[in-house]
């Protein structure tokens, strides 16, 4: 009876089976080999020893955000390591989100450097490699059986990426023909995976108008508009004056964005002040919430970036004593 329910919804009501898709509770883990490889050790919530992908799984998350550097001088994140984490996610039964810096390093809004070996490429050439690039990555992984749901073509691509030829400032063009020479490229790997763009400062709608508005006069594609939403950073920036206001601003882009570009949306980084984990897990309550029931369902799933970290290394991350602190039971609480 109930696979004859499910047929006659599915054939009647698709639209309404697919908006029941599950919201992504995730987290970027990709530091987890490096810190294995300096040999500290995590510790779940009842104080055994345990892999980190195992704890995000224990404390209620589905999805993993892994990145992906050109030639990292360390040799973590880079295809090989993925690949690691990737299986490890599987093996857990958690979705793939791959996270291209198109860097050797860290690419964010203040930085975003072309890789060693292809800085004296050409427009063209470059285009050709980043395609090239894209499609071994993934192909690697889909050889692995690792299905990957989402790929994101540049980190934090505020200002475009691959400076100076790919500055969005000086040369939008540049960053929306490098933009979907990745898109082409992730799409013939993985057709079904969805391509997000990324920006950073959530809350702030002028800086995703200018990127977008730029990409779609070039005739580039993407699937969906991922975020990064971290308060702190946004008062620091005097984007706003409290975390309140952060979380209103972005529920308000979200819906600006799907209003402007019929495009849906993630927040595919978050992180809140480990030193204060009470006041971190009801923000992150919140924004979990909000993003469910203040967005007409536009907003697909949030991430928290390295939660194993401490406030020695990273005060926005979600551990204290190599554990998960009370930041983390915002995801147990949100299934």
């Amino acid at each position: 009876m109930k696979k004859l329910t499910y047929f006659l919804l599915f054939c009647l009501f698709p639209c309404c089976l697919q908006a029941q898709e599950k919201f992504a509770l995730g987290a970027d883990i990709s530091g987890t080999t490096a810190l294995e490889a300096r040999g500290e050790k995590l510790y779940d919530k009842s104080g055994n020893i345990s892999e980190n992908t195992a704890i995000m799984k224990q404390c209620g998350l589905n999805a993993v955000r892994l990145r992906v550097w050109v030639n990292p001088r360390d040799g973590f994140s880079d295809a090989q390591d993925v690949l690691e984490m990737a299986k490890r996610a599987k093996y857990y039964d958690m979705d793939v989100m791959i996270d291209f810096h198109y860097s050797d390093w860290w690419a964010d809004p203040g930085k975003q450097t072309i890789p060693g070996i292809w800085q004296y490429l050409s427009y063209g050439e470059m285009k050709d490699k980043l395609g090239e690039y894209t499609k071994s990555v993934l192909q690697l992984l889909k050889d692995h059986q690792i299905e990957v749901k989402w790929i994101q073509i540049g980190n934090e691509t505020t200002h475009g990426f691959l400076w100076p030829m790919g500055k969005a400032e000086d040369n939008m063009e540049h960053y929306a023909g490098l933009t979907e020479a990745g898109y082409e490229a992730a799409k013939s790997v993985y057709p079904n995976a969805l391509c997000i763009v990324h920006l950073d400062g959530g809350c702030d709608s002028k800086r995703y108008d200018f990127i977008f508005d730029g990409l779609k006069r070039y005739g580039a594609h993407w699937d969906m508009i991922g975020m990064s939403v971290y308060p702190y950073w946004d008062m620091e920036a005097k984007l706003t004056k409290s975390e309140d206001e952060t979380l209103a601003k972005v529920m308000e882009n979200i819906q600006h964005l799907y209003k402007k570009y019929g495009s849906e949306s993630m927040i595919v980084e978050t992180g809140v002040d480990v030193r204060k984990p009470l006041e971190g897990k009801k923000f992150l309550e919140k924004l979990i919430k909000a993003s469910k029931t203040q967005t007409d369902g536009h907003c697909h799933g949030i991430f928290y970036w390295a939660p194993e970290l401490e406030d020695g290394a990273y005060w926005l991350g979600a551990f204290k004593n190599h554990r998960p602190t009370e930041i983390m039971d915002a995801f147990k609480e949100a299934q």
